[in-house]
């Protein structure tokens, strides 16, 4: 082998190199770059190389995730999360910084802020994850842990709609357990996930201290008119059609639409009294929306929709503090809809559909959950855990299942754990918490679940 010398000049030295030397110079290929990407690329090869495609029940489930999908954009997005994002964007423009500390701060006393934040939860008949955008807001602005969690906990679980409708179909035993284990959940639960994460509360109370006072753009008075109106738009237009006729709950659904046209028309008359929005842009933005309410008023989702981009546009045309709330509610709905969709088909996959079945057989499920034993409490807090539930479709599927043989103790967990946990949701959660606090939340709901429908399930 022969070999070639080289003599190089080294300041005054001479040195001797060879093509060996060069032989021994570290490789220009980026292993780390290379085996991350591989790894998605041979994932996603082996996934659609093995995928079940001729296997009924998989294209079914494939079926079902979709026409979930199409359901909560159909039924739920418009109606819930787009009022939901706008009235997160009011509270990140309009509530100071310093009302969210003094009520609900970590350093706020706690009988005021757990009892705040279970209160306003209470008030909102919304979803696992149309709270989702509400809980984000007040986080942002300063809440502290315990009370923005009892908040998050509060809204979906402590729904008077579904109390009321649990009662009257489950039996009243099954809705008393679920609106006193609610309370105490949302309280409880908040309680913990303050004392874990202490440091982090104590090292916001401190830096707290130091804020300056915040400027207050309009009394209170003001703020608090236009967040019930919004909330009262958004309460109204979800209404739900009860599943017997007569009574107060028949008679607000028969008006729903009318109530919400009204709260959307005083929103926008406060909104040229405070706001500096034109009166001809409101004048345009009721016609576009009340044509096509008068023309086919048998579809009223067509002239609600046509209402939110009318609002948007008033919004987004008049300088000022309405432009700061559209970006709010912008940002929201940029953080949260992308997971919120993808939770949404993958729960469609796995569980089906509300009545209809995905990967998981309901049998398996029904099986599993009879008894009172502690992994049949356990399971129906898990799969609850996991499961979407829009507001009050819970109660049509526990009947079902205890139709089919589950035990009142796992039914109890499963309406503890299912309406304010589901899939999406905790991917949305762990976005503005972080993996740890998520974790900690899940774990604390389904433990508490269990324990609660092991309780019940013995007495009853």
């Amino acid at each position: 082998m022969s070999e070639t010398l080289s003599l190089t000049d080294t300041g005054g030295s001479l040195e001797a190199s060879t093509d060996d030397k060069k032989e021994e110079e570290p490789s220009r290929i980026d292993w780390k770059g290379i085996v991350s990407p591989l790894g998605l690329i041979v994932g996603g090869f082996l996934l659609f190389f093995f995928l079940p495609v001729d296997s009924a029940r998989f294209t079914h489930s494939i079926i079902e995730s979709l026409a979930l999908a199409k359901w909560y954009a159909k039924e739920h997005v418009l109606l819930c999360l787009v009022p939901a994002f706008f009235i997160a964007g009011g509270v990140a423009v309009f509530i100071s910084q310093g009302a969210v500390m003094k009520y609900l701060g970590a350093g706020a006393p706690k009988v005021l802020s757990y009892g705040v934040a279970s209160v306003s939860g209470s008030v909102l008949a919304v979803c696992s994850c149309t709270v989702l955008p509400l809980f984000a807001g007040i986080w942002k602005r300063g809440a502290g842990l315990g009370p923005a969690i009892a908040f998050l906990y509060s809204g979906p679980a402590i729904n008077v709609l579904a109390i009321i409708l649990t009662a009257r179909i489950l039996g009243p035993e099954i809705g008393l357990a679920r609106a006193v284990g609610a309370v105490i959940f949302s309280i409880v639960i908040g309680l913990f996930m303050h004392l874990m994460f202490r440091k982090e509360e104590e090292a916001k109370v401190a830096a707290a201290t130091y804020m300056p006072e915040p400027e207050v753009e309009r009394p209170l008075w003001q703020t608090t008119l236009l967040f019930a109106v919004m909330v009262g738009l958004l309460i109204s237009a979800t209404w739900g059609k009860p599943a017997q006729t007569g009574g107060i709950w028949s008679a607000v659904f028969a008006v729903k639409w009318l109530l919400a046209g009204g709260f959307a028309s005083i929103l926008g008359i406060l909104m040229v009294r405070w706001m500096r929005v034109k009166l001809y842009k409101l004048i345009i933005a009721v016609m576009a929306v009340l044509i096509p309410a008068l023309i086919i008023p048998r579809q009223p989702l067509i002239a609600f929709s046509i209402g939110l981009v009318a609002f948007v546009g008033l919004l987004t045309t008049t300088r000022g503090e309405t432009e700061s709330w559209f970006m709010a509610s912008w940002d929201f709905a940029k953080q949260i809809m992308p997971l919120l969709l993808a939770g949404v088909l993958v729960a469609g996959l796995l569980l089906g559909k509300p009545g209809s079945e995905g990967l998981i057989p309901s049998s398996w499920i029904s099986g599993l959950v009879g008894g009172n034993s502690f992994w049949a409490n356990c399971f129906a807090s898990v799969v609850g855990a996991f499961m979407y539930f829009a507001t009050l479709t819970e109660v049509p599927i526990l009947q079902g299942l205890i139709g089919a043989g589950m035990g009142k103790g796992p039914a109890l967990a499963l309406l503890l754990a299912g309406p304010a946990l589901s899939l999406p949701n905790m991917l949305v959660i762990r976005s503005v918490l972080g993996t740890r606090k998520t974790v900690a939340f899940v774990g604390l709901v389904v433990v508490m679940a269990t324990i609660s429908g092991l309780i019940f399930g013995h007495f009853f």
